[in-house]
């Protein structure tokens, strides 16, 4: 089994890590204090984000992307985890897979453009009465002629307020169950369709999360992404590449932040005419966090070596979004607890870190949802779950 990267890799997470400390991290604190990030700013980042070839890396090349591996991708995530979730957004770009299930025609109109940055997009899944249980959503999609007619609403959409268009869930045969579910791509302005409010939130600042209606929106046929009844299966799919990714190496990510603030802050910091860092209990605070990234940056890995290998993931990735998001939190919470008083006030990035860090446990599936997922599947298969991979 070999755990060590290729010059390749080692060449891409440096560049990445490069750029997000070079680039990223100097315009947090403005992000934060303004909740916005200035649209100047944006569009230089992407500009240079796009001249190294760090746009939409987890595309296929013959689309214009950067065609990473699973694995890659999730090495390159982790380093995006480093920075606020609206800078990466903003430098890198947010195109989800699930376009690839298109036609040649919708490749062309959302693909291509989203790849390139002419266009952003979101995913709305979500609703007020169906969060974890993608599967109980409301919004239905019914059939008109050719075309389809899209009633319902959806909320906390990411980047709702910057994207020009989104994959909407909606139901389309509701006798069918969980196979009546279908995807819809939706245009900005189109009738019928509004935005709604920006709902605050105790961290991700200058990232909208916004309500949306739909009333009698009215869709052609190209508007149906992926065929009728694949809805489910394929949000399922967007989704575990979300969890494994943008939240669990993510989450890897800005714990090894943390931890790299904590160890600095224990080695400086001097207390009874020692540094903080040669009291046993503060040692134990790094060493857990040490292990616990370690044990969560390897569940990560070996999840995404899976679908490289066209193995199914699914209760691994849930494993993942578990630990990770769980390190993250308990990470986070030692990072207060070393810097003290400091750790809780503002003029340090410790303080944002830890609001950003408790949404982990809770967007695309709660950590008690997914541990229901890996318990389901020990049930199944008893230890052949957590068996060493052949």
């Amino acid at each position: 089994m070999e755990f060590s990267l290729s010059e390749e890799q080692k060449l891409l997470v440096d560049t990445v890590r490069r750029f997000v400390r070079a680039e990223l991290m100097p315009l947090e604190e403005e992000v934060e204090s303004k909740r916005r990030l200035d649209p100047d700013k944006a569009r230089a980042i992407f500009e240079k984000s796009r001249a190294l070839g760090l746009y939409a890396m987890n595309i296929p090349a013959e689309y214009g992307g950067g065609g990473l591996s699973a694995v890659d991708t999730c090495l390159v995530e982790e380093q995006f985890g480093h920075t606020t979730d609206i800078l990466v957004r903003r430098a890198f770009g947010n195109v989800y897979e699930v376009l690839l299930e298109g036609t040649a025609e919708q490749k062309k109109r959302w693909l291509l453009p989203a790849v390139k940055g002419e266009r952003t997009f979101s995913v709305c899944f979500s609703e007020p009465g169906a969060g974890s249980d993608a599967a109980g959503i409301k919004t239905r999609a019914t059939r008109d002629g050719a075309g389809w007619v899209l009633n319902g609403q959806k909320h906390f959409i990411s980047d709702g307020l910057f994207s020009d268009f989104f994959v909407v869930s909606a139901v389309t045969d509701p006798a069918a169950g969980a196979k009546g579910i279908s995807l819809f791509l939706v245009d900005k302005g189109m009738p019928g369709f509004a935005i709604g409010r920006d709902q605050p939130m105790m961290g991700l600042a200058g990232t909208s999360h916004v309500e949306m209606f739909f009333d009698n929106v009215k869709l052609g046929p190209e508007h149906l992404l992926g065929g009728e009844g694949s809805g489910l299966k394929l949000a399922f799919e967007t989704l575990g590449r979300i969890r494994l990714a943008h939240i669990g190496a993510r989450a890897v990510g800005k714990a090894a932040r943390l931890l790299g603030m904590m160890t600095d802050h224990a080695r400086d910091r001097r207390q009874f005419d020692r540094p903080i860092g040669e009291f046993q209990m503060v040692q134990q605070m790094l060493a857990d966090s040490a292990i616990e990234i370690e044990t969560a940056r390897l569940l990560v890995l070996r999840a995404a070596s899976l679908i490289d290998r066209g193995q199914d993931a699914r209760e691994h990735i849930s494993m993942v979004k578990v630990h990770a998001a769980e390190t993250l939190g308990r990470v986070a919470d030692r990072a207060v607890q070393v810097f003290g008083g400091m750790g809780y006030c503002k003029d340090l990035p410790v303080e944002r870190l830890y609001r950003d860090a408790r949404v982990f446990r809770i967007y695309d599936g709660t950590s008690e949802i997914h541990r229901g997922v890996v318990a389901r599947g020990l049930m199944k298969r008893g230890v052949a779950l957590v068996d060493p991979p052949v």
